[in-house]
């Protein structure tokens, strides 16, 4: 009941205004994406389409992160995949730059969000993954550092519950 009932001199005990939901909210706002990504698969703008769809299932991942000199520049899933074999086009030939969703269409995170931010982000947009990104320090573009996925989140709610 810690947190619930406070106590003061010549009062008594009363009723703080939390819930037990409010405690597990603040908890979940103090972790931040950080304490929880993951390492990001990604591949060059020139990389084939092939050999991206062969990297994605070697990984195990539903989704790519695309980068352009070092930075991100679009997110390919298992969905464009799917629309560009079915599209008769040469796998081996056409770079998965052809393909994926481009900046600024991309949903990204940063390392000090916190992960309720990152679910909601993952909620409202109906994808499976977002890049975690830095920032380059002369402002050219954000440069992908980790990646946090609706597994990472339904991974951490899990060890939340195990814990209270």
């Amino acid at each position: 009941m810690a947190g619930i009932l406070d106590a003061r001199p010549k009062v008594g005990y009363f009723y703080t205004g939390k819930t037990k939901l409010s405690f597990i909210s603040e908890k979940i706002r103090n972790i931040k994406v950080s304490e929880v990504k993951s390492v990001p698969v990604v591949v060059d703008e020139s990389t084939s389409i092939y050999d991206s769809i062969v990297l994605m299932f070697l990984e195990d991942v539903g989704s790519i992160f695309v980068t352009n000199n070092g930075f991100l520049s679009g997110v390919v899933s298992r969905k464009d995949f799917i629309k560009s074999a079915l599209g008769g086009v040469d796998l081996n030939k056409m770079p998965i730059g052809m393909i994926m969703t481009r900046m600024p269409n991309v949903v990204y995170i940063k390392d000090d969000d916190d992960v309720l931010e990152a679910a909601i982000k993952l909620i409202d947009h109906e994808i499976d993954s977002l890049p975690v990104v830095e920032e380059d320090d002369e402002g050219k573009g954000y440069k992908v550092i980790g990646r946090v996925t609706k597994t990472t989140i339904t991974r951490l709610f899990v060890e939340l519950g195990r814990d209270e």
